[in-house]
């Protein structure tokens, strides 16, 4: 088994961190090893830990879309003609690369993708679907559906609670 592939130990400490820097992850290395209740060198341990075990993907500002100017939310579900792994690695890699596309999923059953992707109005996502969908002869079918209002958007992870 892979390094990468064992199943990472995570105490208390460990998810307290993994808390903290899920609400703010601009926090300073001190002030997150305080309200961890940690010192700083263990703390900065702990985070070099997590990330190096690929637990912290990565670290992230989270935008206002509308602020942005691109206000329209698109969740599309894409049903390609032939599904060989060569066709869904294609049409993945072109979705995958496209700035607008801000999720991609395979998916079963049903559609072979769902995507979530942001636009700056219905003309974006008209450029859009030229650019992805239209020009892609393998692309059957693409169902979208555009926000109407956003209830909850939450990239948080529910993290156990350890005794």
């Amino acid at each position: 088994m892979a390094e990468s592939d064992k199943k990472l130990s995570l105490d208390p400490t460990d998810l307290r961190v993994l808390e903290l820097l899920q609400n703010d992850a601009s926090l300073s290395n001190q002030d997150l090893a305080a309200a961890a209740h940690t010192s700083p060198a263990t703390c900065l341990r702990r985070v070099k830990r997590l990330v190096e075990a690929g637990v912290i993907e990565r670290r992230v500002a989270i935008l206002s879309p509308e602020k942005l100017g691109a206000g329209l939310t698109v969740l599309a579900e894409i049903t390609l003609d032939r599904q060989g792994a060569e066709h869904l690695a294609a049409f993945e890699a072109r979705a995958v690369a496209e700035p607008a596309v801000q999720q991609c999923y395979r998916v079963s059953p049903g559609p072979d993708f769902m995507l979530v992707m942001q636009a700056p109005d219905m003309a974006g996502y008209h450029a859009l679907v030229q650019r992805l969908f239209t020009q892609d002869a393998n692309v059957r079918n693409v169902k979208a559906f555009f926000n109407v209002h956003r209830a909850k958007f939450e990239p948080r992870i529910a993290l156990p609670v350890i005794g």
